[in-house]
């Protein structure tokens, strides 16, 4: 497409020369470029790039224009141009990141913003579906739990374990109801179908427990703005806009007054979480416990352990880690093409 002397062009991703000449023109404002996003286009003017976007699922994110043009409607045809693709592809809601004093430049074209981690992003959204929408459909699935107080726990279980057993189960002693969201987001070894499963499984027992999928407003590629922020800097967004999504929509949505967490001693980014919601949660009237990991025979229980030991066969540790459902499920058939994959990666995920 062309217009006056600025040309619309669909960035070849397997193009070195165009994907370099994208990176390049994006390190101008700090941002990032890999090769996780789906579609990339940009906007030249006498051959050089004046203005980029992409696209990765719903989000339309590394949008920037030329401080030459910027006012000149540049973002308003990359933003259109990327929606229609998503378009394209079915999709029809939109996540977009920016910094706080260009969060201006997207409501004017008509997106909406959910939350914001100052100084360091603002999460907008736009098109069919909306945070608003989600909260009724938590609300409507939360109406039925018993009255009184109601605890939230937000967990990924990669997989399931008796420490993530017993700190739920804490909760389920100490409240009238308890709802279990797990992380829906495929970055794990276990895929949300399975992991969702094992926590469904491993808590069967308990009546007041609700256990339902976290969806795109929990712990998601949405609420994780990292591809504009750098360091610390992106741990300590990635965080705290998570949670105040949470505390903002979700908890009252459901009623909850109190979120249990389990400590952490080893991942920095889950012990970054940890210290978001000690800070933010109290501001919203919602309760934070932490809970010391349990330890057994000396061992503390947690998902990274059990994963290090299906690298070594290590089955007869695992089957003290980890629920008796859970434990038949790694044994069995079904599990077999994961355990391959955990043992054939290093990932700590």
């Amino acid at each position: 497409m062309l217009w006056g002397n600025i040309e619309e062009r669909v960035i070849n991703l397997n193009n070195e020369r165009q994907v370099t000449a994208v990176r390049e023109f994006l390190s101008r404002f700090s941002l990032t470029f890999n090769e996780k996003v789906d579609y990339t286009m940009a906007l030249y003017k006498e051959d050089k790039i004046v203005a980029t976007g992409s696209l990765s699922g719903e989000i339309l994110r590394n949008i920037a224009i030329d401080e030459s043009l910027q006012g000149e409607g540049l973002t308003s045809a990359v933003i259109s141009h990327l929606m229609q693709e998503a378009g394209r592809r079915g999709i029809y809601h939109y996540f977009i990141f920016t910094k706080p004093d260009k969060a201006h430049l997207f409501k004017e074209l008509g997106f909406k913003e959910i939350a914001r981690a100052l100084p360091f992003a603002v999460l907008l959204e736009s098109g069919i579906g909306s945070i608003t929408t989600y909260c009724k459909e938590l609300a409507a699935q939360a109406a039925n739990l018993p009255a009184g107080n109601r605890a939230a726990l937000v967990v990924n279980c990669n997989p399931f374990t008796l420490g993530h057993q017993a700190v739920i189960a804490k909760a389920a002693k100490e409240n009238a109801a308890v709802i279990v969201l797990v992380v829906s987001e495929e970055g794990s070894l276990f895929p949300f179908d399975v992991r969702f499963r094992l926590v469904k499984e491993g808590l069967a027992a308990y009546d007041n427990i609700m256990v339902i999928p976290g969806g795109k407003y929990i712990v998601s590629a949405a609420t994780f703005p990292g591809y504009f922020t750098r360091g610390d800097e992106t741990v300590t967004a990635q965080t705290r806009l998570d949670v105040t999504v949470f505390a903002q929509y979700i908890a009252p949505a459901m009623g909850i007054t109190r979120r249990y967490v389990g400590d952490e001693p080893y991942c920095a980014v889950t012990r970054a979480y940890n210290e978001a919601m000690l800070s933010i949660l109290p501001t919203y009237h919602i309760d934070v416990l932490e809970m010391p990991r349990i330890a057994i025979q000396g061992s503390i229980v947690s998902a990274s352990r059990v994963r290090e030991l299906i690298r070594q066969d290590g089955w007869e540790e695992i089957r003290t880690l980890v629920p008796e459902t859970t434990y038949q499920y790694l044994r069995s058939p079904a599990a077999t093409p994961i355990i391959e994959k955990i043992k054939a990666s290093a990932s700590r995920h």
